[in-house]
Parts: structure tokens; sequence; C-alpha cells
């Protein structure tokens, strides 16, 4: 009686089937952050009332008072239309206030207002958001390497938004 042959993979079926393993885990990863970043800024709307993007920038106001809209828009990463949309919101809300600088007028400065800091107060942490928390607590060395395989993956998409880079991640 012949004996049954035994399957062996190639050297190529094993190496698809393990970059098919690698893509699947880097997809569960991206769903996992994707959700994470979702679940908090929900967090932060139901606990604030207002959004994730407000409350964190209303974090940096009280952090650096006095700062200039062109400032608050550097430190989240946003178009400067982007965060004098944001701050007129949180003035309309009571939330923060302007002024003028007493030697140059045409220069605004930001401030938190008693309502904005007691709304940090209660505010779920990280105020920024669990992603730019996370980055931020990143070793260099594994930043740098992250921020460089994140620029292929992005040269490697066949549709891409680049002008998603400076839009606030709850909006996305």
């Amino acid at each position: 009686m012949p004996q049954p042959r035994k399957r062996t993979r190639t050297p190529a079926k094993t190496a698809a089937a393990s970059h098919a393993t690698s893509v699947a885990a880097a997809l569960k990863n991206f769903r996992i952050i994707f959700s994470s970043v979702r679940r908090h800024f929900a967090w932060l709307e139901s606990a604030c009332g207002i959004g994730g993007a407000q409350v964190w920038a209303l974090a940096v106001m009280a952090a650096r008072p006095g700062l200039r809209v062109s400032e608050l828009a550097e430190a989240l990463l946003i178009h400067q239309s982007t965060a004098s949309n944001l701050l007129d919101r949180l003035i309309r809300q009571g939330y923060a206030k302007r002024w003028r600088d007493e030697e140059d007028q045409r220069v605004v400065h930001l401030e938190v207002t008693a309502k904005g800091k007691q709304l940090l107060r209660r505010a779920p942490r990280p105020v920024e958001g669990v992603l730019p928390d996370a980055l931020g607590r990143l070793p260099a060395a594994v930043l740098l390497r992250l921020q460089s395989d994140l620029d292929v993956l992005i040269r490697t998409m066949q549709v891409k938004d680049d002008r998603a880079a400076y839009k606030p991640l709850a909006d996305l």
C-alpha cells in the first residue's frame, strides 16, 4: 500500500501565509487604535458636553495663558482657521475669552474662563486624547521608527487625503 504523501509547505507558501498573518495583525491594531480614539472622544463629550478637540484646546490655553490663535493652532496641529472656529465656539459657550494686547492692538491673546477651568477639572484624562498622549510617551527611537513606517504606509496607499493631516481627530 502506498504511503500517504506528507504535505509540506513551500517557502513561498509559508512566506505568503506569514505576510497575510502580519497584515491581519496590523489591521487589528489599527482597529483597536481607531476604536479607542473614538471611545475616548465620546467619553470626553459625555463628561464635558463639548467635543474632544475643544477640551484639548482649553487644556492648551490653560497651560499657556495668553497664547495667540496661531500658537493654539500649532499646539493642536490644526490650521489657524480651524483653531479660530474652535475658539469661537468656546467663547460663545463661555469657556474661553480673548483680549487684545495693550502694546499692539493687532495681537489677540487667549484665556480660559472660570467656567472653562471648572470643565477641565472634571474632564477625563488624558484631555489631549489617548493617541496624542500615547505618542508623547513613546521613547524617541520608537516614535521615529513609527513615523518612518507610517510614512511608507501612506506612500503605499492608493487613495489618501493629505488635507486630513491638519484636521482634529474628532472630525475625521
